[in-house]
């Protein structure tokens, strides 16, 4: 019987493992595509306004708006690594609400109960997109993640 939790938890860590390489990668692979799906506009609108590069585009603004960069956009990610001073500040305001649970609790906290406390119904569809939440603050140095799979301010 013992070999077969064994097992079992052996099973579900390495898919953990292989869950997060996947989740990296796909977020790579967004920011690629979302660069490229830019680079397409800019070049569809300067192959329209040049003839495609038969005339001069004349579309040269002396004074461009700025950008305003949030994070998520083009490969920036909404968790990033924490390093010693950095504040809450930086992360977006669902990961900071999730923090400041966290931080309020009298002890390690389960994705459930952060679900709760967020309002969410307790259903696996629910829980489980906070549970990949906590698991990347954890991997990025926000949170310290026990054994149990539940999570501590650090």
């Amino acid at each position: 019987m013992a070999d077969v939790l064994t097992w079992t938890v052996q099973q579900r860590l390495e898919l953990e493992e292989r869950a997060e390489v996947l989740r990296k990668e796909l977020a790579e692979v967004e920011g690629r595509l979302v660069r490229l799906e830019a680079a397409e506009a800019v070049f569809g609108e300067w192959a329209e306004a040049t003839d495609g590069g038969r005339r001069s585009s004349g579309i040269v603004d002396p004074d461009p708006e700025p950008v305003a960069v949030t994070p998520g956009a083009a490969g920036m990610r909404l968790v990033p690594e924490r390093v010693d001073g950095m504040g809450m500040e930086v992360l977006t305001s669902d990961y900071r609400r999730i923090m400041e649970i966290v931080a309020d609790a009298d002890g390690p906290v389960m994705a459930k109960d952060v679900a709760r406390a967020l309002g969410r119904e307790l259903t696996p569809a629910k829980v489980e997109p906070v549970r990949g939440q906590l698991r990347k603050l954890a991997d990025r140095g926000w949170l310290s993640r026990t054994g149990a799979g539940r999570y501590l301010p650090r």
